[in-house]
């Protein structure tokens, strides 16, 4: 049996301490078998993660396994190509499953157990059509009406579905339906469907052998069943769906064995949305880019942006497990992504909107190179070398010709410090007839190089640089909030696309970046000093780096949105 360490239970979220309740009660002989149960009929997002955090989480914590299980049991949806993210997702934020399993593994044991059901009286074939059977069940507050069909005799119903898994009957006409209360307070107790046919499309596994599939709420439990799961936890719109779990477990068990379904609270983020349903529609509308376009809450889609696992995980630590549903501010999600990223990503220079910086009495050949720190978070980083010359780019916001008191960047007649070289004065500018400032000059003091004795005399700014001679030009992609408002499902008099965001994405050629990146791979982060948080984009190669950012060093869209 698990030992479980008593000092650490008020550290426990509920559903660890459901568990160890359980452990310590002896059920299912003290195993812990958990699964993640996704449906390969898109890509995993960001409230996916959560949910693979606790199932593989559990597992991992008490010595448990945690099996990986497609719910294929809808073929007009599914398809190979998300089973094979999904994989890949999951290992991505550090997981590994014991099992790959799929509720199609179980569709003769699922079959089986239906006809049992039939023949105890327990389900019936009706021929209603979707409709009258919605409307036979009444409402939360008015008792459900018995289908005409719900007393046939058990041979006939046994006939019918046979009929039906033979494709002798059309798709739409017929469904399976447990026989349970249809006057109970629970709507799921009215009688639920059990299997429909589906004969136009083939299964991605199976093919044309059934025409007959099963619904989640019959092939889910039972799924738990066949494979010895002990603890299936699920979000909290399934909570209502316990008791039926739990009554087609108990005619299925034969031991004292059987899973346990827990429930705790989704994930909801401000300013996307989280429904595979419209997120499809943005992909295939051409809203976005795909589904890994960096704006969409998907696991892939977060990793192009610049995401890394311990962010994810570091952004679900903060939020935690609950039972009470919400919608948490990205902005943490945000901040969860700084905090990893300070302490890991290698800091750089870049210039997104260049002007050329002339140093009028620097010499004309030479050239030296300036140690650059590359994380000061991290001592073992170490450092890299970039080259510093008589030309160089600064961002065109660095300068200002006619600058106000407090300003302590570049202006005329003011010293400003180049970081990790010289502190330079700037003498003045030149423009081309439009008034758009074209050089900045300006001169150095020698005795001012960082790290050198005599370097310590102090300016109020400091400002980046690229070498103008050896930079090179990049594309940064600036990524922002997808929809413009906090909650895009909310608003019931817009379809959710008119709230996307128009500011969501700008591109920026010909940005310059130090040469020491045309070594970086794709999704290494960086820091852009005094920018933001980049990765390099999967598309980038050595002849057209691309980076993409992450997030900004601070929360701008906040205070922008207060303003």
């Amino acid at each position: 049996m698990t030992e479980i360490n008593e000092q650490a239970t008020k550290s426990l979220n509920f559903i660890e301490a459901l568990v160890e309740e359980d452990l310590r009660e002896g059920k299912n002989d003290g195993r812990i078998q958990t699964r993640f149960p996704p449906e390969p009929n898109g890509y995993l997002h960001i409230g996916h993660a959560k949910a693979i955090c606790m199932d593989f989480g559990i597992a991992r914590k008490y010595n448990g396994i945690c099996n990986l299980r497609f719910d294929d049991t809808n073929p007009v949806k599914e398809d190979v190509e998300y089973v094979d993210a999904i994989m890949e997702d999951i290992q991505w934020l550090g997981y590994q499953w014991k099992n790959v399993y799929y509720a199609s593994d179980y569709f003769q044991q699922l079959w089986d157990f239906a006809v049992v059901l039939i023949k105890k009286g327990l389900a019936y074939v009706d021929e209603q059509s979707a409709e009258a059977i919605a409307k036979q069940k009444g409402s939360p507050t008015v008792p459900g009406t018995e289908s005409p069909f719900r007393n046939r005799p058990v041979e006939e119903s046994l006939a019918l579905f046979e009929k039906m898994n033979r494709g002798e009957i059309p798709q739409g006409t017929m469904v399976l339906r447990a026989k349970i209360d249809m006057a109970s307070s629970n709507m799921h107790f009215r009688d639920p469907i059990m299997y429909r046919i589906i004969t136009d499309h083939p299964h991605h596994r199976t093919g044309y052998a059934w025409k007959v599939y099963p619904m989640y709420d019959f092939a889910h439990g039972q799924s738990d069943y066949f494979e010895g799961v002990t603890h299936s936890i699920c979000t909290l719109e399934f909570e209502v769906h316990r008791p039926l779990y739990d009554w087609f477990i108990d005619q299925l068990k034969t031991s004292d064995y059987r899973p346990r379904q827990m429930e705790f609270n989704r994930l909801n983020i401000t300013y996307t949305v989280m429904s595979k349903r419209k997120m499809l529609q943005l992909v295939q509308e051409g809203l976005v880019a795909g589904w890994d376009d960096p704006r969409m809450p998907t696991l892939c889609g977060l990793r192009r942006r610049g995401f890394s696992p311990e962010a994810i995980h570091n952004f679900i630590d903060k939020i935690g497990y609950t039972k009470y549903e919400g919608i948490i501010d990205v902005s943490l999600l945000e901040h969860a992504a700084r905090e990893t990223l300070n302490v890991s990503a290698t800091r750089v220079s870049a210039v997104l909107d260049p002007v050329k910086l002339v140093i009028t009495n620097y010499p004309d050949d030479q050239e030296e190179m300036m140690e650059m720190v590359n994380n000061p978070e991290l001592e073992l980083a170490g450092i890299h070398e970039a080259p510093f010359s008589k030309e160089l780019w600064i961002e065109r916001d660095d300068f200002m010709e006619n600058a106000p008191k407090k300003y302590f960047r570049m202006t005329p007649g003011q010293e400003v410090r180049l970081k990790a070289a010289y502190i330079v004065m700037c003498t003045g500018c030149k423009k081309d007839e439009t008034g758009k400032v074209t050089e900045v000059y300006a001169t150095y003091d020698p005795e001012t190089r960082s790290g050198l004795p005599g370097s310590e005399r102090k300016v109020k700014g400091t400002i980046h640089w690229v070498s103008a001679k050896h930079s090179l030009s990049a594309e940064v992609r600036l990524y922002d909030r997808l929809f413009s408002v906090e909650n895009p499902s909310e608003d019931k008099d817009k379809d959710f696309r008119e709230l996307l965001n128009p500011d969501s994405l700008k591109v920026l050629q010909n940005c310059q970046v130090e040469p020491w990146l045309a070594m970086a791979t794709p999704l290494d982060h960086f820091q852009f000093q005094r920018i933001g948080y980049f990765t390099v984009d999967p598309d980038s190669a050595p002849d057209k780096l691309i980076f993409n950012r992450t997030v900004s060093l601070k929360d701008s869209w906040t205070k922008s949105n207060q303003a």
